[in-house]
């Protein structure tokens, strides 16, 4: 069976543009929250708030290239991370598929927005963890190590 790429050879510069761009528009968004003032928790709730609108393609092309960054740092068979509906990849060494349904024993499940945030450095992979937004299944749960990504 062939393997698709997250995005295409033609496609990184592109996905770069739109990662930059996501990752400027939400700390432009954090530099507001930070001026807003508050105590610690009201910062990080702000940082958790943090979902830039841009346009559909923008964002699918950031989480893309976000995906396929996260693929050249840690490449492997052992872990997929989904962040549907713009992209999977799997990382890491370890067990391999299943034949039968082709979905390592460690699957990690994320929204973009999240994805996105911590991929960039807005939040920590234990800040999401601890608000309820990454599934997880398998013991390969917390990729904070390999986070934030550098582009």
């Amino acid at each position: 069976m062939a393997v698709m790429a997250v995005i295409l050879e033609k496609d990184l510069a592109r996905g770069r543009q739109s990662y930059d761009a996501w990752r400027a528009a939400a700390y432009t968004m954090m530099t507001d929250a930070r001026a807003a003032g508050g105590d610690d928790d009201a910062t990080r709730d702000a940082r958790l708030s943090i979902a830039p609108r841009l346009a559909r393609p923008t964002t699918a092309m950031a989480v893309r290239y976000s995906l396929h960054l996260l693929e050249r740092k840690a490449p492997g068979p052992g872990v997929e991370v989904r962040v549907a509906p713009w992209g999977a990849v799997k990382i890491l060494d370890g067990p391999a598929s299943d034949p039968h349904n082709l979905t390592p024993p460690d699957v990690i499940e994320l929204d973009p927005d999240v994805w996105l945030r911590v991929a960039t450095g807005v939040t920590t992979w234990a800040e999401e963890k601890d608000a309820g937004r990454i599934s997880a299944v398998g013991e390969r749960d917390d990729l904070g190590w390999l986070l934030p990504l550098e582009a």
